[in-house]
C-alpha cells in the first residue's frame, strides 16, 4: 500500500505541477537504467530499442562514461564562455581530424541549439538568408531551426523565419516520381523540386539542410547518389550544404558518419544526441575556410553552456569506447541480425508494409494492407502498447503524414541476445495486436 500510495502521489504532481510537451507519458516511473535496459519502481526491466531518446549509442550508465562524469564535475564542470580547457580542444580536435574539410568545431548543448548555429553561420558566410529543408524534416524547435522542421509542429505559433521553403524527401516506398518499372525516380523529383525552388527565390539561397536519413520522418533513408546531386544542386546555387548528423552520426549506421557512404563531405556537419551517448552534447563542423569568413564577418553565437569541459570530457569518452571496442562494425553486424528478423516478421505479418534504414537505425511501416500501403496508426498504438506490456520500448513515429513508423535504434552495445530478445517480445506483440 505505501507504493501504491507513493505511484498516487507522483501522478497527482504530474497532473498538477509538470507541463505537457508533447509525448503521452508511459504510466511508469523510471526508476534506474542500466546497459540496454531501464527499470521501473517495481524494478521491472524494459528492454529500450530506442536508445532513450535515439541518444544513448552506449547503452545506459555505461562505465567509462559514469567515471569520467564523476571525476570532470570534481575537477572542471562549466566555464566562462571566453576560457578554454584540455576536453574542449582535444574534442575538437579530435573530431577536426576526422573529415578532411571540416576541420573547425563549435561545441554546443543540442541538436537544435547545433543546427541553429550552423543556419546562422551559413546566413553570415554567403550574405543570403533563405533555407532549404525536407517536408518530412526535423531539425529542433527554435527559431530557424523550427522554421526548417516540417513534420510537425508549425501550426499555431505564427510566422517562420522569412525565406524557408520546403522540397519533398525521396521516398522509395511511396514513390512521387517513377520510372517505368515503377522505382523511385529520385532525380527527376529532385531536379523538379529545384524548378519549384528557383521559381520562389529572391535569388538569396543560403543554405540546404538535410539529414541522411530523414528520423522523424519516418526512417527515410536518401537513395545512393541522391547526397552527391544535392551538393552540386547547392554549389550551382552557391549554397551552402548542411548535413544534420543527430541520429545517423558516431557510428550508428555502420559508418562514423551516415555521408560516408556517399562520399559526400558538406560545407557544414552538425553531431548532437548520440556524441554525448545521452548527455547534451553537440557540435557543429565546418572548414578552415568558412570559418575564417565567419570570424571576419564577426560571426557570434553565445550560449550558456558552449564549450563546457563536462560534456566535452564525456564526447571524448564516447569516441574512445567506440573505437577502442569496434562498435561502429557492430553497428552494421548487429543491424544486419535486427533487419533479418525484422523481415521475417515481415512475412509473418500483413500489417508490416516495409523494413528500411541502415546499421542500427531501421524503421518498421505498419499499414492496413501492403497493396494500399495506407499507414495503419491504430494498429501501431497496439503493438506499441503490447510491446510495452511484455518489456519493449519502441518509438513510433505517428505523425498522420508520416505514415505508422516505429523507429529502432538499439544501442551500439547491444548484445546478440538482445536484440534477439526484443525480436521475440515484437513478435509477440504482433501476434496480440492483430487479434485485439
Amino acid at each position: 500500500m505505501p507504493n501504491a500510495n507513493r505511484h498516487s502521489s507522483f501522478w497527482s504532481d504530474v497532473d498538477s505541477h509538470v507541463m505537457r510537451y508533447g509525448p503521452v507519458f508511459e504510466r511508469r516511473i523510471i526508476d534506474r537504467a542500466e546497459g540496454c535496459f531501464v527499470y521501473d519502481t517495481d524494478g521491472k526491466p524494459i528492454l529500450d530499442f530506442t536508445s532513450g531518446q535515439m541518444s544513448a549509442v552506449l547503452g545506459h550508465s555505461h562505465p567509462e562514461v559514469v567515471r569520467v562524469i564523476r571525476e570532470q564535475a570534481g575537477r572542471l564542470d562549466h566555464l566562462f564562455s571566453g576560457m578554454l580547457s584540455q576536453p574542449v580542444v582535444a574534442l575538437c580536435s579530435r573530431l577536426g581530424r576526422m573529415v578532411p574539410g571540416l576541420e573547425k568545431t563549435l561545441l554546443l548543448s543540442t541538436g537544435g541549439e547545433a543546427n541553429e548555429a550552423a543556419i546562422r553561420l551559413a546566413k553570415c558566410v554567403t550574405g543570403k538568408h533563405e533555407i532549404v529543408a525536407f517536408t518530412k524534416s526535423w531539425h529542433g524547435m527554435t527559431g530557424a531551426a523550427a522554421s526548417a522542421t516540417y513534420s510537425a509542429a508549425r501550426k499555431g505559433y505564427g510566422p517562420v523565419t522569412v525565406g524557408s521553403f520546403a522540397i519533398p524527401a525521396p521516398h522509395a516506398y511511396r514513390p512521387r516520381f517513377t520510372h517505368s518499372d515503377g522505382s523511385l525516380d529520385w532525380q527527376t523529383e529532385l531536379d523538379d523540386a529545384f524548378a519549384l525552388i528557383d521559381a520562389q527565390s529572391t535569388g538569396s539561397l543560403a543554405a540546404f539542410i538535410a539529414e541522411p536519413i530523414l528520423s522523424s520522418g519516418g526512417i527515410i533513408e536518401l537513395p545512393e547518389g541522391y547526397l552527391a546531386a544535392l551538393k552540386r544542386k547547392c554549389e550551382e546555387r552557391e549554397m551552402l550544404l548542411i548535413l544534420d548528423e543527430a541520429q545517423t552520426g558516431v557510428g550508428r549506421t555502420g559508418t562514423m558518419f551516415a555521408c560516408e557512404r556517399d562520399g559526400v563531405v558538406p560545407d557544414i556537419l552538425t553531431l548532437s544526441k548520440t556524441l554525448g551517448a545521452g548527455l547534451p552534447l553537440s557540435a557543429v563542423m565546418t572548414s578552415r575556410e568558412i570559418e575564417e569568413k565567419a570570424h571576419e564577418r564577426g560571426y557570434t553565437f553565445l550560449t550558456t553552456h558552449v564549450s563546457d569541459p563536462l560534456p566535452a570530457a564525456v564526447g571524448l569518452a564516447v569516441l574512445d569506447v567506440l573505437e577502442r571496442d569496434g562498435l561502429i562494425s557492430r553497428a552494421t553486424q548487429a543491424g544486419a541480425l535486427l533487419r533479418d528478423g525484422l523481415l521475417a516478421l515481415q512475412q509473418r505479418h500483413d500489417c508490416i508494409g516495409d523494413v528500411r534504414g541502415r546499421g542500427l537505425l531501421l524503421g518498421l511501416e505498419i499499414v492496413t494492407d501492403r497493396n494500399s500501403r495506407v499507414p495503419d496508426l491504430e494498429m501501431g498504438d497496439r503493438i506499441a502498447e503490447a510491446a510495452m506490456e511484455r518489456g519493449l520500448s519502441m518509438n513510433i513515429v505517428k505523425v498522420p503524414a508520416m505514415g505508422a513508423v516505429f523507429r529502432i535504434a538499439p544501442p551500439l552495445t547491444a548484445t546478440d541476445a538482445e536484440i534477439t530478445h526484443g525480436l521475440d517480445i515484437l513478435g509477440e506483440a504482433l501476434e496480440v495486436a492483430v487479434r485485439r
